[in-house]
């Protein structure tokens, strides 16, 4: 069946002149929306790895490491809307335009978030609770897309989608600087910050299963 609703995420900054500019320009150089999938996924890895330094460091290079990787968080982000943009308003879809679509925001998630945990191992269970935030981000987008398969329409929603969850992660990450100041201990923030992206990635896959259970049973 063909799904309803839809078919693409909805980013407000799609349509703001800067971005149409930003695609416009990659596009001239020859810049596919394949290579902008694979840009994201290595923006997200460097931000990983510089909060896995964060975790293991002090001082200046601890806090050099939290800013480069809050500063991956929207590149990783525009990626993910240029790659969209270049391929649909651009027309330069590719046959395999899904597969680079869906894989990398995938393993994007999954290394920002495991690296948040590695940043707050000092805190007892800091590494378990990012590979759960990790997991539990891709399972949402999971539901989204089994939805999808079934002929429902693509779940965006809930309270803790992609975006949200990764300004979430960029705040903690900047909150996390003032914790020798503050004197708190190091990686607590980033501790609270998982457990919140726990909690809401759970939150809202259960809100995606759930809209989508509705549809199917309207439908039967």
């Amino acid at each position: 069946m063909t799904p309803t609703g839809p078919l693409r995420r909805p980013i407000p900054q799609r349509s703001a002149g800067w971005a149409t500019a930003a695609a416009s320009a990659l596009q001239r150089t020859g810049i596919r929306p394949n290579h902008v999938s694979v840009a994201s996924v290595v923006t997200a890895l460097v931000g990983a790895g510089c909060l896995v330094v964060a975790g293991h460091a002090d001082g200046a290079l601890r806090t050099v490491a939290l800013l480069l990787a809050a500063v991956c968080i929207p590149l990783r982000l525009l990626c993910n809307m240029l790659d969209g943009m270049l391929a649909v308003e651009g027309g330069l879809r590719t046959p395999t335009g899904d597969l680079y679509n869906e894989v990398p925001d995938r393993l994007s998630d999954l290394a920002l978030f495991v690296g948040a945990g590695w940043a707050a191992s000092s805190v007892a269970g800091g590494v378990t609770l990012g590979w759960l935030a990790g997991t539990l981000a891709v399972f949402t987008a999971y539901v989204r897309t089994l939805g999808v398969s079934l002929g429902c329409a693509q779940q965006f929603g809930g309270i803790l989608p992609k975006q949200r969850r990764m300004w979430v992660l960029m705040g903690g990450i900047l909150v996390s600087l003032f914790e020798p100041v503050l004197g708190w201990h190091p990686g607590i923030v980033l501790w609270l910050t998982l457990v919140v992206v726990v909690a809401g990635c759970a939150v809202t896959a259960v809100t995606r299963l759930g809209a989508t259970a509705r549809e199917l049973r309207a439908r039967g």
